[in-house]
């Protein structure tokens, strides 16, 4: 029986051939399949046959999960030919007879494959051209960057000719991917078509450009797709899936120089990318439907898509390249990163989150994650349509921004909060003065009047910085309307109440918690962060300040929902706590939409007499 075997820790894929039956595995060196992980038991699990059909016993209690389900201590479960068998950092699967690995596994060893041969081509136009990765690279020089495509040229026409059957179609699978995604995009997004990538004077082939166009709007125009702004996602679901079944359709008709053409194509892009650009990043961020990236060291990237994090077949050079990549993506917002600061937050020009941390702190290698900005902003519609929000619990907030409550957006990492919170903002009127104080920006408003603050860390003499609590406090001198707060972390909490409380409704921030509850919790801790005064005191001052807490979690399944609208009634006589009322609650995951309490919260009445809410949101 053959079984294909990944370890997560070091990206590695083998097969494993085992004759024997039942099939023992674990670390134990008598295992049929030894697994030398120090979180595998000695014996950690056995699969035996009962007739035509085959099962997997869990023999351990360090864990073990079988298409994504835990099996306990002791249980047996059936097992299929291509189940996921998860112990450890370990990951199997057992082949049908005859089948060759995953399609999956076939790709990564192909791009690993593919990686190599870039790798080889990049080191010998660096040594070429005494050159040195961590040079920067004046891409706007034509003629500078002409000498390196001309040298390029000359490695590829002697290197391609190495490529043998297999490296030769992932090459055109991986190239065309990018083309039919990106030309998906394109079409969402309404733009005008041009050429996927300009030829240089010297490599212009008219007639294979227009091929490729062709072969392209062909695969692309086969798919049952909506091509809206908002369906962008739907779409490129659609794309990725149909795409293998297209490519096998489309490449009897590729010629052999077309291929040939194809392949020089990709690895110049490809290493454009890695001296100009933000190498195998790059396409990841023009794809619409990824939402984070994360790279772990050199070998391993991972995405975020529909809201479910999963590897990537992409890798780094080196690190040495990557770390030339995150100093181009600093460099441009002042800010850097070594080893006497090895960790740094910055943002891209799109808005685009970044976090870069190396090491020594690091052990992995250097990591980047990436929050991207969508480049069309969520709006309460979105949110509404995807089970994130209830149309009255929406109806309800949106009464509340324009009639100008104070609003703290509570959740976990990656839950939306920031999102919501751009949403929320933009019901805001037009002819009101709002300030943003954000430690890096990514809030983008409609109104007209709205002035932008960022944070600034210190520079390589420890000077020059400017903390959120400092916008904050000049904010205040700014003569807003309102304050957005990104984010409160810090000691800033209690310059933002403050402001709440002398004149400066319909402020809005986000904050860490898991509750409404905890939130409130937190935010008494930051207000002791920035002055000694009893705990009383800043409940009170927490009441006067904040009408409601709007919390959003982040579910299993990738899907972010407002899980509790409350209002901050007052302190309990009893517990001398800060009591909420719920206004709107998602009593359990499983349920179709955010319903009302029942409660009415204290504000109703007038919000109702000025216009700003229908009583039929509590309805």
């Amino acid at each position: 029986m053959e079984f294909w075997l990944f370890d997560n820790s070091t990206n590695e894929r083998r097969s494993v051939q085992v004759e024997s039956e039942p099939i023992s595995i674990g670390r134990d060196a008598g295992c049929d399949i030894v697994l030398k992980g120090g979180f595998v038991a000695r014996k950690h699990a056995r699969i035996f046959f009962k007739g035509n059909q085959f099962f997997i016993e869990n023999c351990s209690r360090s864990g073990l999960r079988v298409a994504n389900r835990e099996v306990a201590t002791g249980q047996a479960v059936k097992l299929d030919f291509g189940d996921e068998i998860q112990l450890a950092q370990y990951s199997l699967a057992a082949m049908r007879p005859g089948r060759r690995g995953p399609a999956a596994d076939d790709r990564f060893q192909l791009q690993k494959r593919l990686v190599a041969f870039e790798q080889e081509v990049h080191a010998e136009l660096l040594e070429r051209l005494n050159l040195r990765i961590t040079g920067q690279f004046n891409k706007g020089d034509a003629t500078y960057v002409g000498q390196i495509l001309a040298a390029l040229d000359q490695i590829l026409d002697r290197r391609v000719g190495q490529l043998d059957e297999d490296l030769i179609s992932h090459t055109l699978y991986t190239h065309l991917h990018r083309l039919v995604i990106s030309e998906v995009v394109r079409q969402c997004q309404g733009k005008v078509q041009t050429e996927y990538q300009q030829a240089d004077d010297r490599t212009a082939d008219a007639a294979r450009e227009k091929a490729i166009t062709e072969l392209v709007t062909s695969m692309v125009e086969m798919m049952p797709l909506l091509f809206e702004p908002t369906s962008v996602n739907e779409d490129l679901t659609i794309a990725e899936e149909g795409f293998d079944d297209l490519f096998r359709q489309a490449m009897p008709s590729v010629s052999g120089g077309l291929k040939q053409y194809i392949i020089r194509r990709t690895v110049t892009k490809d290493l454009q990318d890695i001296m100009f650009g933000l190498g195998p990043l790059q396409d990841l961020l023009e794809m619409a439907n990824v939402s984070e990236i994360m790279v772990v060291g050199k070998d391993r990237i991972y995405i975020e898509k529909n809201g479910v994090i999963q590897p990537t077949t992409r890798s780094f050079f080196s690190d040495e390249v990557l770390l030339s990549i995150i100093e181009r993506i600093l460099t441009p917002v002042g800010r850097r990163v070594d080893t006497s600061n090895p960790l740094v937050d910055a943002r891209l020009a799109d808005g685009s989150r970044v976090n870069a941390i190396i090491p020594p702190l690091a052990l992995a290698g250097p990591c980047l994650t990436i929050r991207k900005f969508a480049w069309i902003p969520f709006t309460m519609d979105d949110l509404i349509d995807r089970g994130s929000l209830s149309e009255n619990g929406a109806a309800f907030l949106q009464g509340c921004v324009i009639g100008r409550k104070n609003i703290i957006i509570s959740g976990g990492t990656g839950s939306g909060k920031t999102t919501l919170l751009n949403v929320l903002s933009a019901f805001a009127r037009p002819s009101e003065r709002i300030l943003t104080v954000e430690e890096s920006a990514e809030l983008r408003l409609p109104q007209p009047h709205v002035v932008p603050l960022e944070g600034r860390p210190a520079n390589i003499e420890g000077k020059g910085a400017y903390t959120i609590r400092e916008l904050v406090r000049n904010a205040l001198r700014m003569r807003p309307d309102r304050i957005i707060v990104g984010e409160v972390r810090g000691p800033e909490a209690l310059d933002m109440l403050q402001a709440m409380n002398t004149g400066h409704d319909g402020s809005l921030s986000t904050l860490h918690a898991n509750n409404p509850a905890e939130a409130m919790q937190r935010l008494e801790t930051l207000v002791l962060m920035a002055v000694d005064m009893p705990v009383r005191a800043i409940r009170e001052q927490i009441v006067s300040a904040i009408d409601l807490v709007v919390q959003i979690a982040r579910f299993p399944n990738g899907r972010r929902r407002v899980t509790n609208i409350s209002e901050v009634v007052g302190i309990d006589p009893e517990t001398s706590q800060i009591r909420l009322e719920d206004v709107f609650l998602l009593r359990e995951a499983e349920q179709p939409r955010l319903r009302h309490t029942g409660y009415v919260p204290s504000f109703t009445q007038d919000m109702i007499s000025k216009g700003h809410i229908d009583v039929k949101v509590f309805l």
